[in-house]
Order: C-alpha cells, then structure tokens, then sequence
C-alpha cells in the first residue's frame, strides 16, 4: 500500500511521518512538550508507552535480568543495551571522527557537535540546547524555584530527579560503574571514564596544541586553553571582576546577594553555595551519626 507520507510532514524540520499520530509526537521533540505524567514521582513523557514502562520503577516489575551482573530491568530493550556494558560493544560510529556509541542515541546527540545544531530553545532566557531533555532540565533548574524531590535520608530537597539519584549514593556508598578491565568500581561516571582514560587509555584525550599538555575533562581543558589566551568572556553584571568560565561567574554572583538558596537537611542552617552545604553537610552527618560517603 501506498503511503503519502508528505500528508504528515512536520512543518518545523520536515520530516516525513506516516500517520498523523505519529506526526503528532514527532512534534512534540520540537515544543519540549510531555503530556504524559508519572503520578508518583512527576517525571513526564512524550509517549503513554514509554509511561507505563517508567512506571515498572515504582511497581518494582523487572522481568528482564542481566545473567552477568543480575542487575534487572524493566524493558528487554534495556538490557539489550546494558548487555554491551558486560560485552564492549559499540555498535553506532560516527562517520566524523569515528567515535562509537553503544546507543544509537547517543551517536544521534554526538552527531550534533559536528553539525553545531542546537534545535530547543528555550522561551524564557533564548538559551538553546541540541536535546530536548537538555531544554526542560534547563527550565527547571535555571527558572524554577520548585524543589519537589526531597532525599528520605537527610531531607534535602532538588529540583530535578537526577540529582537526588545522584545525591543518595553519599549516604548508601553505591558504586553502580565498574570498569570492565579490572572490576574496580566507582560512585560516579565520571569516575570510570577517567579511570578507563588513565589506566587503559580508552577513550580520548584532550591535548593542547600550544603547549602539549593533556587533559581528562573536556572543561578542564577549555579553561586552560582560554588562560593561554588571556580571555574572560565572562563578566560579573554587578561589579568588574572577569572570569574564564560560566562557573566560575555561577560561584561568584551569590557575593552580592543576601539570598541563601541551600538549606541543610539535618540542622536547616542556611548557605549561599551548594559546595559549602555539602562540606557542611559531612560535618553535620558525623555529629548526627547519618551515614555519609564523600563525593
């Protein structure tokens, strides 16, 4: 059958669909719009499907486990994908700079540093973001004051769900990344890609064409580079002072403001800037006697 696809073309990319249904939710990647909701932890969707398999997190339905690890999921889609974790494989290569992915994608976003598109913009500030994902998690942490995700150990409260996830493994001590060469294990991701860079020499270095040296992090990196350059494209709107990174401008603004944003979950003390709840959170949890596992 004959199928006149150009009936259902997106007017923002153009993209051909095949049925109005799903032209209707190829558009919502354009708006940022997800309609469907979890009731009990308010994480949204673009899909009812991709929903009700969320919602297995919750109900603790995990048909599909992992035969390595025991490690067990939700979807068998997912454990497709967490089977290259055991295995290496890294199927989806950019044709660029042949980098590969074990998620297409993952090598759909990389895809985007080539081709500089940054397609979400956001309404309220006119940044714009290369993933939609990217967008909303912008919106809430830059232009909401809502804080919905409140840690069960300490009471600390986040704007987003991914930083609580982030947040709870100081108290558990989890260490959910391994590293497939030596099984040595680490809290953060970040953690294992240093360490695969550093003790295996996968992955890519970022080396500096003036001087030679050589970086793990990409912003590491960046920064250095801006030093030998002498810029400070960065500038405080309350008095002169410059800096290198959008960061560094972050750390600094709270300086002229009385407002103190970050609160304490076990003595409710007040403090202008995350790094210093956090270090007085250590000191708080060991008078407390709250489990606590350092960053």
């Amino acid at each position: 059958m004959n199928i006149h696809t150009d009936s259902y073309k997106c007017t923002e990319c153009g993209r051909c669909c095949q049925s109005n249904y799903i032209l209707a939710v190829h558009r919502r990647s354009h708006s940022g719009e997800k309609p469907f909701e979890c009731t009990v932890c308010g994480k949204r969707f673009t899909r009812s499907g991709v929903l009700v398999q969320h919602s297995r997190i919750h109900s603790g339905q995990k048909p599909y486990k992992c035969h390595v690890c025991d490690k067990a999921f939700g979807r068998s889609g997912d454990l497709n994908t967490h089977m290259r974790v055991h295995t290496g494989e890294k199927p989806y290569k950019c044709h660029v700079c042949h980098k590969a992915f074990s998620r297409s994608g993952d090598l759909n976003t990389h895809m985007r540093v080539h081709t500089g598109e940054k397609m979400y913009k956001c309404s309220l500030c006119d940044k714009s973001f290369s993933q939609s994902g990217h967008l909303q998690t912008h919106k809430r942490r830059i232009h909401s004051n809502s804080r919905p995700y409140e840690c069960p150990y300490c009471g600390m409260l986040f704007k987003i769900h991914i930083d609580l996830k982030r947040h709870v493994r100081i108290h558990s001590d989890a260490k959910p990344y391994s590293c497939r060469h030596c099984s040595v294990c680490f809290t953060w991701r970040g953690q294992l890609k240093i360490h695969l860079l550093k003790s295996h020499n996968e992955g890519t270095w970022f080396t500096c064409d003036i001087c030679q040296k050589k970086f793990s992090r990409k912003q590491h990196f960046k920064v250095h580079v801006q030093r030998h350059e002498a810029v400070k494209p960065y500038v405080c709107s309350e008095c002169p002072k410059r800096f290198y990174t959008a960061a560094g401008l972050r750390y600094h603004n709270p300086v002229h403001s009385e407002y103190k944003q970050f609160s304490c979950g076990l003595c409710g003390r007040l403090f202008k800037r995350r790094r210093t709840v956090k270090i007085h959170f250590k000191k708080c949890s060991t008078k407390h006697g709250v489990t606590y596992a350092q960053r």
